[in-house]
């Protein structure tokens, strides 16, 4: 069977094909990204999470962290936890929520970070060599846009999940719970209530 592309706009094959070349740039980037990181003992991961509270120029929770950068909240709990334990970041009590600490940069992790961005600076001049400003310019736009779209569909997947969980009636039975059997006569998995 041959698969078949018609079903997409031509923008959309085009989108399409914007996606799959992101997918493969992400993962040269972060390639890239762990071999400038790597004389400061960074990953391109904890780059990315010491660049966001730099660039924030403020202390950050990990939330918020982890929406500046595009990654789940576990991911950037996890590798705050490693930069924390290298002394790269510490934590400040939040006088807006005392379960979320605002993380910040330590010295070190502010002399770690202004490292890797000389460098990042001098390879992102390489790698746009030759390319047309006006052409960065409008990729950059084009990315910008996907990501607030993809931002706005996930929004409204989490907003239709919760309506449709909210307007299942109950069974009046009570649930089923699937239940494994424990031998051939019993038939694989089966239904219970």
């Amino acid at each position: 069977m041959m698969w078949r592309r018609d079903h997409r706009t031509p923008e959309g094959e085009t989108a399409t094909q914007v996606i799959l070349s992101t997918f493969r740039a992400n993962g040269l980037l972060l390639a890239a990204g762990d071999r400038l990181t790597a004389d400061q003992r960074l990953t391109a991961a904890r780059w990315q999470v010491l660049g966001a509270i730099a660039l924030a120029e403020r202390p950050l929770t990990v939330p918020q962290i982890a929406r500046r950068i595009g990654l789940t909240r576990q991911s950037v709990h996890a590798t705050v936890q490693r930069l924390l334990r290298d002394g790269l970041l510490e934590l400040v009590p939040n006088a807006d929520h005392r379960r979320s600490p605002l993380v910040r940069l330590t010295q070190p992790g502010r002399a770690g970070y202004a490292a890797a961005d000389r460098r990042q600076a001098a390879w992102a001049n390489r790698l746009a060599a030759g390319i047309g400003r006006a052409d960065l310019e409008t990729t950059a736009r084009v990315l910008e846009e996907l990501c607030r779209r993809l931002e706005a569909d996930s929004a409204n997947d989490r907003h239709d999940r919760q309506d449709d969980q909210s307007s299942e009636a109950p069974d009046p039975a009570g649930p089923i719970e699937l239940v494994e059997s424990t031998g051939p006569a019993e038939g694989g998995t089966r239904r219970q209530r």
